[in-house]
């Protein structure tokens, strides 16, 4: 049982889960709105992603930002690494396979973070989380019923990397909970421009499709990226990975919602036991009570 001050913390962390992966979500309409070649495109959002998650970290720690940068070490390094990994990988994966083998391939991440972080800080997940990654697989899988499946191995093993990368940085990211990582999200951004920019035109995008890089940038990446960090130290790491799920059915919806586009009945109603596992599992955590008030009288 949590104490009341452990409780309070996961339910923010909850809330700042479900936030990164509603930023995230946003992500089909950048895409969908901007003109500029995909390697031009992400070289920008890095850019714009890095700059202003670094800007952040300033701003919390002020005067104390070099002292802490000079302290960093490899936790650091392993999940800027890891989480450049992931975002690589998950292009990469999109490219060489469809859409559907990379997302079922994603939607084990719950579980594979689940397994790593046993293994690496022996931190168990608890029931809740474990049922609601299973609802929420078998969402995705009812997503994708009927979908082309069998892309290359290669897209595969790119999806494969990104869910490895995803947990890895996770499972870190919870064990040194004391040390600051918007660095190393800010280095993450910056490692895949720096890939990016062999195969971008960055001087060849339009004022709009530049102003769009930067909102794609600051408002689906950076934002994303700063409230995961934060909760990855609140709550456990398969149950993080389990919230960013909600990336899954909100991405169609917010494309459909603004751009017209219209999900298949597949979509909406495994997008539906997608956000219904979520949702419930929200629940049930925030009516958990703390140790403190569990206790008889």
């Amino acid at each position: 049982m949590m104490t009341p001050e452990q409780h309070r913390q996961h339910r923010i962390g909850l809330l700042l889960a479900a936030g990164a992966a509603l930023c995230w979500s946003t992500s089909g309409l950048f895409v969908r709105g901007i003109s500029a070649d995909l390697m031009t495109m992400l070289f920008w959002r890095g850019i714009f992603s890095g700059s202003a998650v670094f800007m952040l970290f300033f701003l919390i720690e002020r005067g104390r930002s070099f002292t802490v940068l000079r302290a960093l070490g490899w936790p650091t390094l392993g999940v800027a690494l890891l989480s450049a990994m992931a975002m690589i990988a998950g292009i990469s994966a999109l490219r060489f396979t469809t859409v559907a083998d990379a997302m079922v391939i994603y939607a084990t991440v719950p579980f594979v973070t689940a397994a790593l972080a046993y293994v690496v800080i022996g931190e168990k997940p608890s029931r809740s989380t474990l049922v609601g990654s299973t609802v929420a697989l078998f969402g995705v899988g009812v997503m994708l019923w009927g979908a082309k499946l069998g892309g290359s191995l290669l897209g595969q093993f790119f999806a494969v990397l990104m869910t490895l990368g995803m947990a890895g940085f996770s499972t870190i990211m919870r064990k040194h909970r004391d040390v600051p990582m918007l660095p190393a999200m800010a280095l993450s951004a910056w490692i895949c421009s720096f890939i990016c920019v062999w195969f971008a035109a960055p001087l060849s995008v339009s004022t709009h499709d530049f102003l769009l890089c930067a909102a794609f940038g600051i408002v689906q990446n950076a934002s994303g990226l700063a409230l995961y960090t934060f909760a990855s130290k609140r709550i456990p790491a398969a149950e993080a990975t389990l919230l960013a799920a909600l990336e899954v059915p909100f991405t169609p919806l917010w494309v459909f919602m603004f751009l017209g586009e219209t999900p298949s009945i597949q979509t909406l109603v495994g997008g539906g036991i997608v956000l219904a596992a979520l949702f419930l599992h929200i629940v049930f955590e925030f009516r958990r009570r703390p140790a403190a008030m569990a206790m008889p009288l």
